[in-house]
Protein backbone atom coordinates (compact mmCIF):
# COMPACT_ATOMS: atom_id res chain seq x y z
CA UNK A 1 0.00 0.00 0.00
CA UNK A 2 1.35 3.38 -1.00
CA UNK A 3 1.50 6.12 1.67
CA UNK A 4 -0.30 9.34 0.93
CA UNK A 5 2.14 11.89 2.37
CA UNK A 6 -0.18 14.81 1.63
CA UNK A 7 -2.92 13.20 3.74
CA UNK A 8 -0.46 12.54 6.60
CA UNK A 9 0.75 16.18 6.49
CA UNK A 10 -2.86 17.40 6.48
CA UNK A 11 -3.68 15.31 9.57
CA UNK A 12 -0.55 16.54 11.36
CA UNK A 13 -1.47 20.16 10.61
CA UNK A 14 -4.98 19.61 11.98
CA UNK A 15 -3.58 18.01 15.17
CA UNK A 16 -1.08 20.85 15.58
CA UNK A 17 -3.78 23.46 15.12
CA UNK A 18 -6.13 21.81 17.63
CA UNK A 19 -3.66 20.57 20.31
CA UNK A 20 -0.46 22.55 19.74
CA UNK A 21 2.97 21.70 18.37
CA UNK A 22 3.86 19.45 21.33
CA UNK A 23 1.23 16.93 20.20
CA UNK A 24 3.04 16.09 16.97
CA UNK A 25 6.62 15.93 18.28
CA UNK A 26 8.49 12.69 18.65
CA UNK A 27 8.44 11.72 22.37
CA UNK A 28 12.09 10.66 22.22
CA UNK A 29 13.07 14.25 21.40
CA UNK A 30 12.81 15.43 25.02
CA UNK A 31 13.88 12.13 26.67
CA UNK A 32 17.14 12.39 28.64
CA UNK A 33 19.36 10.03 30.64
CA UNK A 34 18.02 11.59 33.85
CA UNK A 35 14.42 10.90 32.82
CA UNK A 36 15.38 7.33 31.92
CA UNK A 37 16.95 6.84 35.36
CA UNK A 38 13.86 8.27 37.12
CA UNK A 39 11.60 6.06 35.02
CA UNK A 40 13.56 2.91 35.89
CA UNK A 41 13.49 3.80 39.60
CA UNK A 42 9.72 4.32 39.48
CA UNK A 43 9.31 1.02 37.64
CA UNK A 44 11.35 -0.78 40.30
CA UNK A 45 9.25 0.79 43.10
CA UNK A 46 6.07 -0.28 41.34
CA UNK A 47 7.31 -3.85 41.03
CA UNK A 48 8.24 -3.94 44.73
CA UNK A 49 4.74 -2.72 45.68
CA UNK A 50 3.13 -5.34 43.43
CA UNK A 51 5.29 -8.09 44.95
CA UNK A 52 4.32 -7.03 48.48
CA UNK A 53 0.64 -6.94 47.51
CA UNK A 54 0.93 -10.37 45.90
CA UNK A 55 2.43 -11.77 49.12
CA UNK A 56 -0.47 -10.37 51.13
CA UNK A 57 -3.13 -11.55 48.66
CA UNK A 58 -1.69 -15.04 48.46
CA UNK A 59 -4.10 -17.74 49.61
CA UNK A 60 -3.20 -20.16 52.41
CA UNK A 61 -5.05 -23.32 53.41
CA UNK A 62 -6.43 -23.17 56.96
CA UNK A 63 -8.55 -26.07 58.21
CA UNK A 64 -9.43 -27.07 54.66
CA UNK A 65 -10.33 -23.54 53.51
CA UNK A 66 -8.35 -21.13 51.36
CA UNK A 67 -7.89 -17.81 53.17
CA UNK A 68 -5.90 -14.74 52.11
CA UNK A 69 -2.86 -13.93 54.20
CA UNK A 70 -4.31 -10.47 54.78
CA UNK A 71 -7.05 -12.00 56.95
CA UNK A 72 -4.52 -13.98 58.96
CA UNK A 73 -2.32 -10.94 59.58
CA UNK A 74 -5.24 -8.70 60.60
CA UNK A 75 -5.42 -8.07 64.32
CA UNK A 76 -8.86 -8.85 65.70
CA UNK A 77 -9.95 -6.40 68.36
CA UNK A 78 -12.65 -7.54 70.74
CA UNK A 79 -13.00 -4.47 72.96
CA UNK A 80 -13.01 -0.75 72.27
CA UNK A 81 -9.62 0.70 73.34
CA UNK A 82 -11.34 3.83 74.71
CA UNK A 83 -14.33 2.58 76.74
CA UNK A 84 -13.41 -1.14 76.93
CA UNK A 85 -16.90 -2.27 75.88
CA UNK A 86 -17.31 -5.27 73.61
CA UNK A 87 -17.46 -4.54 69.86
CA UNK A 88 -20.77 -6.00 68.71
CA UNK A 89 -21.93 -4.46 65.44
CA UNK A 90 -20.50 -4.01 61.98
CA UNK A 91 -20.51 -0.26 62.57
CA UNK A 92 -18.29 -0.80 65.61
CA UNK A 93 -15.86 -2.67 63.35
CA UNK A 94 -15.88 0.13 60.79
CA UNK A 95 -15.19 2.83 63.39
CA UNK A 96 -12.55 0.66 65.05
CA UNK A 97 -10.70 0.21 61.75
CA UNK A 98 -10.83 3.90 60.89
CA UNK A 99 -10.68 5.70 64.26
CA UNK A 100 -9.63 3.00 66.74
CA UNK A 101 -12.84 3.33 68.79
CA UNK A 102 -16.40 1.98 68.85
CA UNK A 103 -19.44 3.76 67.38
CA UNK A 104 -20.49 5.17 70.79
CA UNK A 105 -17.03 6.65 71.41
CA UNK A 106 -16.95 7.98 67.84
CA UNK A 107 -20.18 9.88 68.43
CA UNK A 108 -19.10 11.12 71.86
CA UNK A 109 -15.44 12.03 71.22
CA UNK A 110 -14.59 12.02 67.50
CA UNK A 111 -17.57 13.30 65.51
CA UNK A 112 -17.00 16.91 64.37
CA UNK A 113 -13.52 16.78 66.02
CA UNK A 114 -11.85 14.36 63.64
CA UNK A 115 -8.80 16.54 63.08
CA UNK A 116 -8.03 16.63 66.80
CA UNK A 117 -8.59 12.86 67.07
CA UNK A 118 -6.31 12.09 64.13
CA UNK A 119 -3.61 14.32 65.67
CA UNK A 120 -3.57 11.96 68.66
CA UNK A 121 -5.94 13.40 71.26
CA UNK A 122 -7.69 10.77 73.43
CA UNK A 123 -9.98 11.17 76.47
CA UNK A 124 -8.49 10.67 79.93
CA UNK A 125 -9.20 7.14 81.20
CA UNK A 126 -11.32 8.25 84.22
CA UNK A 127 -13.32 10.58 81.96
CA UNK A 128 -15.15 7.88 80.01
Amino acid sequence: MKKDYDKIAEIERAIKQKYGSDAIQNPAKSWTEEKEKDYLEQLQELNEKRNKQYAVDQKVEVDGFLVTRKLLIKENKINCPICCTRLKTARDDIYTNKFDCCEKCFIEYVEDREKRWLEGWRPIQGEN
